[in-house]
């Protein structure tokens, strides 16, 4: 939250165990314009802060991975 924003945005996510974790932001064409967490978290509610002042505005879509769960979500820039 908030979507859609300008220029940050927060993204919150819970891990029910530690886990390596890769949160990764693509555009629709599927480039990756940002690498937000690739490391091992513990357990619990997470916050990453996505910073997108350098970016166009328009639709991305942020991929999280922890283990075997992989979630895919929209957000949308407008500056």
């Amino acid at each position: 939250y908030p979507n859609p924003f300008n220029p940050s945005t927060n993204i919150h996510f819970d891990l029910p165990k530690s886990s390596v974790v890769n949160l990764e932001v693509y555009d629709l064409m599927g480039k990756r314009v940002a690498t937000l967490v690739n490391e091992r978290m513990g357990a619990g509610s997470h916050m990453v802060t996505f910073n997108a002042s350098g970016l166009a505005s328009g639709i991305y879509l942020y991929r999280i991975q922890a283990g075997n769960f992989i979630q895919t979500r929209k957000l949308t820039l407008i500056k």
